[in-house]
């Protein structure tokens, strides 16, 4: 199995990991914090008043993310709440 470490850690790609996984190799230490799922993408534009625009810049930098990241996750959450009614 080729692996590369960075900053100390082990890196596999999904296909080697599933490969050791079924095998049933142990693992000591799996981070799942730094995992990324990656989802299709579909670019789009949104023309926004500067009010609602700076508001939004408010939430992001309070909780210290990009504005983009506050978007979905408002957008998420609110499909949520829909499915759920």
């Amino acid at each position: 199995m080729r692996i590369s470490r960075t900053k100390s850690k082990i890196r596999v790609k999904a296909a080697q990991f599933d490969q050791a996984f079924e095998r049933g190799e142990e693992f000591e230490m799996l981070d799942l914090e730094s995992t990324r799922v990656h989802s299709p993408v579909q670019r789009i534009n949104l023309d926004l008043p500067k009010q609602i625009l700076h508001q939004i810049d408010n939430e992001a930098n309070r909780i210290g993310v990009p504005r983009t990241s506050v978007i979905k996750l408002w957008i998420s959450e609110k499909l949520s709440e829909l499915r759920s009614a």
